[in-house]
């Protein structure tokens, strides 16, 4: 499977490229944090255990200006060059539909705008938090939804629901216009093709993770 960059019809990386990118970018803001102003693929390659070639690759897909021979990638040049394919530099509204403890915890996260994404409003059928404020934003109730996000013209839902209740916010959420869901909610989504859904489930991550653990213990027997 292939990314193609809007921008450019003849750009085109693998999704394991794309995947790596945003760990790219993570590091070269280390890197710019830390006043470092050019950067190797080598070093990049070997900070993140990864093939030179491969990195080599991926960068040259994405850098507009390319690396130069023995100093490598300005990297506040690179970082620029990243966000944009990324479409960090492009911020786009958000909701989310859930307002409980997860909920909450990704509403007071202050970096998603870095990543292209602001939370515009937060929605919940429940009596005792609607109306009240959540790290600066009023709790509305769901039935709210269609309308604010037609008036904004909203594109992102984030669904931060219990897994019985996914599916109708996930619909809901399609009729008022979505196109791209993140789904926290431990169940597969059923959605139609042109609707993007990325699925983050936890119990599948502890369930790996639980697995490698047992794997590890059983090898060092």
């Amino acid at each position: 499977m292939a990314v193609q960059d809007s921008r450019d019809d003849k750009m085109t990386i693998s999704i394991h490229a794309f995947r790596r990118l945003p760990q790219y970018y993570n590091y070269l803001k280390l890197l710019r944090n830390a006043g470092v102003e050019q950067v190797s693929a080598p070093i990049i390659a070997k900070k993140m255990g990864l093939n030179e070639v491969q990195v080599r690759k991926d960068l040259a897909a994405v850098s507009e200006r390319g690396g130069k021979p023995r100093t490598g990638f300005n990297v506040i040049e690179l970082l620029r060059d990243i966000g944009r394919y990324l479409g960090y530099d492009n911020i786009q509204d958000a909701v989310l539909v859930g307002a409980g403890y997860l909920g909450s915890a990704l509403l007071s996260y202050k970096g998603f705008e870095e990543y292209g994404v602001k939370i515009v409003a937060a929605f919940d059928n429940n009596n005792e938090c609607v109306g009240s404020e959540n790290f600066s934003r009023i709790i509305y109730p769901v039935d709210k939804l269609p309308d604010l996000c037609k008036r904004l013209n909203v594109r992102i839902g984030i669904i931060t629901v219990p897994g019985e209740s996914a599916q109708e916010i996930c619909d809901l959420m399609v009729k008022s216009g979505i196109q791209v869901i993140w789904n926290f909610a431990p169940v597969h989504l059923l959605a139609a093709k042109e609707i993007f859904v990325q699925n983050e489930n936890m119990a599948v991550s502890l369930a790996l993770l639980s697995q490698h653990l047992a794997a590890h213990e059983e090898g060092a027997q």
